[in-house]
């Protein structure tokens, strides 16, 4: 399992619309409102590079309207108490 975790910068009049559009995203599987540097904080769980980079570069950035800037983070390993690949990958 592959996981992105994207950092997004949203215009504030849109942010409902932009969560809205991600969590209708397949592979995005939670979406947090954050306070700092970034607005929001998106976590994908997909079976491939090929798929994070379809949602990344496609999905979230040409098909939602407010999305201003989105730093991705591709986790190298994960650590978790419970089977996350099971979870995520089978639902």
């Amino acid at each position: 399992m592959v996981t992105g975790i994207v950092l997004v910068n949203v215009e504030r009049a849109m942010i409902s619309g932009v969560i809205e559009g991600l969590m209708k995203i397949k592979g995005v599987s939670e979406v947090y409102s954050v306070a700092g540097e970034y607005d929001l904080v998106v976590m994908i769980r997909v079976a491939s590079n090929s798929e994070l980079a379809e949602i990344i570069a496609s999905r979230m950035t040409h098909d939602i309207n407010g999305i201003v800037h989105t730093k991705t983070l591709v986790t190298l390993n994960s650590y978790a108490k419970i089977d996350l690949e099971k979870i995520f990958l089978t639902a």
